[in-house]
């Protein structure tokens, strides 16, 4: 589970944040005013404080927020001064913009507010599409515009070139305030809220915020996204009221609240109207009663009325943003708010205190029960009482006993609550069972400050928060001592009220502020008058405002909010260490001679069981392999059997009838290479390879009535292979890791002949295991470290365990197993041909694909029949049109062509006859490994360095791109750290997608457009390195993905094609060029033997080609780092290995001389010639 934040304000204005991993809320010391509302998401928190400005606090993270600032420098030629700045009067501007339109001099552009700081100064880009341009950056064009080129021509009369400045947002975890718009707002703000996330993935971090005036009026803040936290500016909307308050959530949903009790919805929300459209009325939850605050997720909404009643709106979704009815829920709320995964956090009425909604589930989105959140805050344990005369109240914060009777007495009364709430039936905050008096609490809340504003409208009514205020801290908790009454009331140093309201306090010291001044442009949620600590020893904070916009919990999360540690006086035992090893020493001879006593006499009796056999038996459904090809109900047995020694061993039999006559399969466990579960429509089905099925293509394919069923019989086939082959515990560090193209982990455990020269062990033989977990790309290294990227682009990091998923009991480890989460996009393409009559329509010619196809237009797949992968994903939400398509779209998200298929752009011309657009539905998967997430950024591809098992290398070299582009070079990777600490972000000028570093900190990475690039300088000292070199891509072809080992670079390009570097030198380690060694490759990997491994597609097999084969080079030795021939092992379906781990030297084998007749012969010549047949049996 990431970790994520909790925000809430208290009465006092404070600001806090309790961590999902942390048992403490802890204060942000930053804020040097008081706030009244705070609202969150994942990477940031937006807060009105009492000055009524917005701030913003945007979460330190390790990768900056960097904006790039840019601007073209246009020249004409003329034959007198050549390419100079004189333009003629119908060109563009000197300095402007990519269309020049735009007049945009250097010295025009201003950072946006004081938050920004500039990186560097303007500097040329010299790179263009990829490619180095000649010195000073220069692109050539006949004219404005037109298609530019790097090299100058005998027509080029004119030219450009683009300069850069990167400006750097710098105030992260702190509150800076947002600039004003040079009109100035009309009236201050009393509300804000922030969305609208999931509307849209581009641009990236983009945020809908929504703001509430005193007056009533509502404002959206546009431009709010990645690179511009801030926004831009606020544009009012019309509303059919005044309103009160508003809540926004993650997607399309906006609600607010009107003066009168009633609610609005927001409709007509989009990916290109963020704001809506219009507004719809919808009636409070009670006829009497109005509504006085209202909260919002994905799909729940939730209200509270004046009488603190909670409600919850039914049938709520994307399709029906206003619901279908109301529904009574238990408690008495003074706010509630809606967070990630729709879970909800509310106010008590009566205790001010922090609840959360457990039970809260994508089918049960009401929850079950209200629970208290009991925590401390981090000052508790530090502050002293209100006086500091009262030495001895303060000093009961350092005595260990006492401190143990008041936690218990805080966890007696909530099991007193508890329990009250059961037998009364009820899952509301209940009063603790107490006699004495109850202090106060002011109404510092939203129906109070409603009723507060009412009073400024209506004179014959003065309500105000400052005698109530007084009222309660003249009563002070038990164990508190008050400040002398000459002491006065002084203002709080870090409190921050208007200027104005300050001189009137400073001129009046220890009167009560006039409510008339001070209600309506005070904190409603605050306290302004405050001793110097409000909270006494015992007494629970209180609370004014909760967000959990930003904090991400669900069902599966494992909180520590709901118990508070008990701080017992630990007793000593004074055992010295010599008694410790005098009772060890007798518990062990005590043993030895009971086991002595025992079996003695009766060594001379015969073993009576020499061996013990166990059968499990089952019906299943096998796939016959040969004409005509069917699914035949069989009987299926495991027999296994142990030895006096303790081996184990077992044989699978299938039993099945062919012509009336009953036959067998069977299969050694022993030669059992790996067990692979199928992806199938209708029946839960699973493979079973062994080495000569491996090269036919052809596993033993069997289908289970249930999938427990299944999983039960893979887990037990699977515990049954490695007793056989001694394999127990986690994978070693030396494993080879691989993953399926659906997302499953298999490892394996290399043998030294794997490598070996001449006779290597073929890699059809090696066995594979299944372990936990669901990831698109693994990476490891020989000293343990071993990475994962989901197909959500979330990094996982290997925790050491083993097991996991349907792995249960023996067959998992018992620690280091965790929740895992996993989210992909399913793409269906919706296809129109254009008719002269209609116009595009989906009445395609006989010869046309499908109208809803897949990506190649072979399949039908319409909304309704495209069903999630497997029974294990769940939708998470409704079709959407894609707009992130290759090629570009048009508004409406249409692709055009000529024909299909064809090359797709996002524009219409006249010779265009077809078109398309995707379509795109995220489903989740919930699993469990052992893999631990490393937030917060997310990835597209990591590498680590390959180093010798005996490597001595204490911080391991770790990178990775981002799923933006970005280089990020992990800091403070261990053995024992192996998530390291932080990322330093490496700067480019255009996004990777690929990287890979070698055995001597050689770095290489494949940009987004196809080129190559090597990092210069990068060492132990410099982890980062200096500089990127260019390097050119083979001729024509367009790299996609680089693999470096010790001293070889491969790279696989768009087309299959894989390219061995030459020339990689210690001195000039960017090569030379390139040269083409096979086809038909998918991915390599490159390991710190340089031993080279491949994820191959069109494998010839017995019965049809595979894609997705795991291939292996043979050959491959120093003096020949090509290799000669591939070797393949498993597969189809295979979509990523790393072979990086694999630091294991071959052993060194002598073949034996003719002449010398000392020379021992080889053992097994025939087997030895078995394999070299089999190493060249396949090229691909």
């Amino acid at each position: 589970m990431p970790v994520s934040l909790l925000w809430a304000v208290d009465v006092y204005g404070r600001v806090y944040s309790l961590s999902t991993g942390g048992q403490q809320w802890e204060q942000c010391r930053d804020a040097q005013l008081e706030f009244k509302r705070v609202t969150a998401a994942q990477q940031c928190c937006w807060g009105i404080a009492c000055d009524h400005n917005i701030y913003l606090n945007v979460h330190a993270s390790d990768l900056p927020i960097r904006y790039q600032e840019e601007t073209y420098e246009n020249h004409r030629w003329n034959p007198v001064d050549g390419f100079s700045e004189r333009l003629l009067p119908s060109d563009r501007w000197q300095w402007s913009d990519v269309t020049g339109l735009q007049h945009q001099p250097l010295d025009s552009f201003i950072l946006p507010s004081k938050s920004w700081e500039w990186e560097a100064d303007w500097y040329v880009d010299e790179n263009f599409g990829g490619e180095p341009t000649e010195k000073g950056g220069w692109t050539y064009a006949i004219d404005f515009p037109a298609t530019y080129t790097k090299d100058k021509k005998w027509n080029s009369c004119v030219r450009r070139r683009r300069w850069i400045r990167y400006r750097r947002y710098k105030a992260r975890d702190t509150w800076a305030k947002i600039p004003s718009e040079q009109s100035g707002l009309p009236d201050p703000f009393n509300d804000i809220s922030c969305g609208g996330w999931e509307i849209s993935e581009e641009p990236r971090g983009r945020l809908s915020l929504w703001a509430v005036s005193l007056q009533g009026k509502v404002w959206f803040r546009d431009g709010i996204y990645h690179h511009n936290p801030e926004g831009s500016n606020w544009e009012e909307m019309s509303v059919p009221g005044e309103v009160v308050q508003i809540s926004c959530g993650p997607g399309d949903l906006v609600w607010a609240v009107l003066w009168e009790g009633q609610l609005i919805v927001r409709e007509g929300i989009g990916r290109d109207c963020p704001q809506g459209t219009s507004w719809v009325v919808v009636d409070s939850p009670s006829p009497e009663v109005g509504a006085i605050h209202v909260g919002v997720g994905v799909n729940v909404v939730w209200a509270i009325t004046k009488d603190n009643k909670v409600w919850f709106r039914r049938g709520v979704n994307s399709h029906n943003p206003c619901g279908s009815g109301w529904i009574g829920m238990v408690g008495e709320m003074i706010m509630i708010n809606v967070g990630l995964n729709d879970q909800v956090w509310a106010i008590g009425c009566e205790d001010r205190a922090v609840y959360f909604r457990q039970g809260v589930t994508s089918s049960e989105l009401s929850g079950k029960a209200w629970k208290v959140i009991s925590v401390p805050r981090d000052g508790d344990r530090s502050h002293s009482s209100a006086s500091a005369s009262s030495l001895q109240s303060a000093g009961c914060f350092f005595s260990g006993e006492v401190r143990a009777q008041s936690v218990v007495s805080d966890v007696d009364s909530d099991t007193e609550k508890e329990k009250g709430s059961a037998e009364g039936g009820s899952d509301a905050p209940t009063e603790p069972a107490s006699e004495a008096p109850k202090p106060r609490i002011p109404k510092v809340t939203s129906d109070s400050f409603i009723s507060e504003l009412v009073s400024d409208r209506e004179p014959g009514k003065n309500t105000s928060a400052a005698p109530a205020i007084l009222e309660e801290e003249s009563n002070p908790a038990e164990g508190e001592v008050q400040d002398p009454p000459a002491a006065g009331i002084a203002l709080s140093p870090s409190h921050n009220v208007d200027l104005e309201e300050a001189q009137s306090q400073q001129a009046g010291a220890g009167a009560v502020l006039d409510s008339a001044d001070t209600c309506s442009l005070s904190s409603v949620a605050t306290y302004t008058l405050a001793l110097e600590e409000p909270y006494g020893a015992d007494e629970h904070p209180l609370w004014a405002w909760v967000n959990g916009g930003g904090c991400s919990v669900d069902c599966h999360s494992q909180l520590n909010w709901f118990t508070l540690a008990q701080s017992v006086q630990s007793m000593s035992l004074s055992i010295t260490p010599a008694q410790t090893a005098a009772w060890r020493k007798q518990i062990f001879e005590q043993l030895s001679e009971r086991s002595k006593r025992e079996m003695d006499n009766f060594r001379h009796y015969e073993q009576a069981i020499e061996q013990s056999v166990w059968v499990k038996k089952g019906t299943m459904q096998w796939w016959r392999d040969w004409k005509p090809h069917k699914w035949m109900d069989v009987r299926f047995a495991l027999e296994q059997f142990s030895g006096p020694e303790g081996n184990k061993d077992g044989i699978l039999f299938i039993y099945y009838n062919f012509n009336e006559e009953k036959k067998y399969l069977h299969a050694f466990i022993n030669e059992v290479t790996i067990l692979v579960p199928v992806l199938n429509d209708s029946k839960h089905t699973f493979a079973i390879y062994t080495p000569e099925r491996t090269k036919q293509r052809w596993p033993i394919r069997l289908a289970a009535a249930t999938e427990l069923e299944m999983h039960d019989w893979l887990a037990l086939l699977s515990v049954s292979c490695c007793d056989s082959r001694g394999i127990q515990g986690p994978p070693s560090k030396q494993a080879i890791w691989s993953v399926t193209c659906k997302g499953d982990i298999f490892v394996s455990e290399p043998s030294p002949g794997l490598e070996a020269m001449p006779y290597p062990t073929p890699c059809d033989q090696m066995f594979w295991r299944q372990v936990g977990g669901h990831l698109r790309v693994v990476e490891c290294n020989s000293v343990g470290v071993v990475w994962g990227i989901g197909y959500d682009h979330t990094a996982w990091v290997y925790t050491g365990g083993y097991g996991g998923g349907f792995f249960q009991g023996l067959a998992s480890s018992t620690d280091n197993i965790y929740t895992q989460t996993d989210v992909k996009s399913i793409y269906i393409y919706e296809n129109q041909r254009w008719n002269p009559v209609t116009g595009y329509t989906n009445r395609g010619l006989p010869t046309d694909r499908y109208m809803w196809s897949d990506a190649s237009g072979l399949h039908e797949c319409t909304k309704t029949n495209t069903k999630p992968p497997s029974p294990h994903w769940t939708w998470v939400s409704e079709w959407a049109v894609d707009y992130s398509v290759s090629g570009g779209t048009d508004r409406e998200g249409w692709q055009y062509a000529a024909d299909f298929p064809a090359s797709y752009h996002g524009y219409k011309t006249l010779k265009d006859f077809v078109r398309r657009r995707r379509w795109a539905r995220k489903c989740k998967l919930t699993t469990t490994g052992p893999w631990q997430e490393v937030p917060p950024i997310p990835l597209s591809d990591v590498t680590i360095l390959p180093c010798t098992a005996q490597s001595s290398v204490e911080v391991v070299p770790l990178w990775a791109i981002s799923n933006k582009g970005d280089v990020l070079c992990r800091l403070g990777v261990t053995t024992l750290t192996p998530a390291g600490s932080s990322w330093l972000h490496v700067g480019t000028d255009q996004p990777f997608k690929s990287i890979s570093i070698g055995a001597a900190n050689q770095v290489w990475a494949i940009a987004r457009d196809g080129s190559a690039f090597y990092r210069g300088s990068v060492s132990p000292q410099s982890p980062a390195g200096d500089c990127w070199f260019h390097i050119p891509s083979p001729s024509k072809q367009k790299l996609k993905q680089v693999s470096v080992g010790r001293t070889s670079v491969y790279t696989v390009d768009e087309n299959g094609n894989l390219w061995y570097r030459q020339g990689v030198t210690p001195s000039y380690p960017q090569g030379s060029s390139w040269e083409h060694i096979s086809n038909n490759v998918r991915k390599v990997s490159v390991g710190p033997l340089d031993q080279v491994w491949i994820i191959a597609d069109k494998v010839q097999g017995s019965h049809s080609l595979s894609c997705g084969t795991v291939c292996h080079r043979l050959g491959v030795q120093p003096m020949e780092p090509k290799g000669q021939s591939w070797d393949y092992g498993i597969g189809g379906g295979w979509d990523h290995i790393t072979v990086r781990g694999n630091s294991m030297e071959p052993p060194r084998i002598r073949l034996p001389s003719l002449t010398d007749p000392s020379a021992p012969a080889p053992r097994s010549p025939l087997s030895a010639r078995n394999m070299e047949v089999n190493g060249n049996a396949v090229r691909c």
